[in-house]
């Protein structure tokens, strides 16, 4: 059970630190009003623009330097995600369309323009498969702290991962911390709830919605970079991804809205997502399998269904959340 548990929890903490991106960029976007149903294309336009990046910079030099390996694609990525965030807030902010279809179209948007240049590039490089390996950037991305091997079951479970687990951890409690200690966090939660109320009182509105969305959909993509550079061993290939984008976003309702508790959340789910890969195998358990795979979204489902039953205020979703607010209403 010890030797089960030392090889689960590691592969389910690799695939929960995606979610975790996502759901922390979800639930700042979420706590402006803005209900952002285009997770999934920001993960795949931060991802594809850290390995547009990556690529470039392979391909210039033929010695890395660890700085700069490190930094071009997460800066490729932020920048990618950030224009993700600008553009869904130019629509419903500026232009108000409706949130829902415009976080639809742009999870199409961003899966067709990460499969266009993620192809791009595979053709250029003439792969034998449909893929692009970017090992050189990857494994200063997948690097683990030098004593983790030394430190046994400890180091394996906690210590054997990536900077950007353990920043993606950094970065929902900051979140955390942010959203209920300090005076524009309040504000934030202000614009999300009543946003007549808080322009009443003097906050800018669109500017918090337009910040945090953009914050949002950077962190959301930081997520798409950690899973192609560190959890694929940087190997792109397109439509790699499968529903991990729409998970994160499932994650924000399992969590009631609170960055701290999708720490552990992430980590569940990512465990749950796998759950089906260590049941038996054989063509009498298939069927099993699929219903494994659906685990993830049931619980959800059943807490949504709690959430609602007990009506709690702090437990629900920001009052205002998908309602676009028009000033000259007030």
């Amino acid at each position: 059970m010890w030797n089960f548990l030392l090889a689960f929890i590691p592969r389910a903490v690799v695939q929960g630190v995606p979610l975790l991106y996502g759901s922390t960029g979800e639930i700042i976007t979420q706590k402006s009003g803005n209900l952002n149903l285009g997770i999934p294309g920001v993960m795949y336009v931060g991802a594809i623009s850290g390995v547009i990046g990556s690529f470039l910079y392979e391909s210039s030099t033929a010695n890395l330097n660890p700085a700069l390996a490190i930094l071009i694609p997460m800066l490729c990525c932020l920048l990618g995600s950030l224009l993700m965030g600008l553009l869904y807030c130019f629509l419903t902010v500026t232009l108000r369309a409706n949130q829902n279809v415009t976080g639809l179209a742009m999870t199409t948007f961003g899966v067709g323009f990460g499969n266009f240049f993620g192809g791009s590039l595979i053709k250029l490089v003439d792969a034998d498969v449909p893929s692009i390996a970017l090992s050189a950037t990857s494994s200063y991305f997948s690097k683990s702290l030098p004593f983790a091997s030394k430190m046994g079951w400890f180091g394996k479970l906690f210590l054997s991962y990536g900077f950007l687990a353990y920043l993606a951890v950094i970065i929902a409690l900051a979140a955390s911390y942010f959203l209920n200690h300090t005076r524009k966090g309040l504000h934030l939660r202000a614009v999300g709830e009543n946003p007549n109320t808080a322009d009443a009182v003097g906050i800018n509105v669109s500017k918090y919605k337009y910040v945090a969305t953009c914050v949002g959909c950077m962190i959301a993509g930081l997520g798409g970079l950690y899973y192609v550079m560190d959890y694929a061993c940087g190997v792109w290939s397109n439509d790699a991804f499968g529903d991990r984008g729409w998970l994160a976003i499932a994650l924000v309702i399992f969590t009631i809205w609170r960055p701290n508790l999708s720490i552990l959340a992430s980590f569940l789910f990512g465990g749950l997502y796998i759950l089906y890969l260590y049941i038996p195998t054989g063509m009498d358990h298939m069927e099993y399998q699929e219903l494994y795979k659906m685990i993830p979204y049931v619980v959800t489902l059943v807490v949504l269904v709690v959430t609602s039953v007990r009506s709690k205020r702090e437990n629900q979703p920001p009052a205002s959340l998908g309602v676009p607010y028009f000033r000259e209403e007030r």
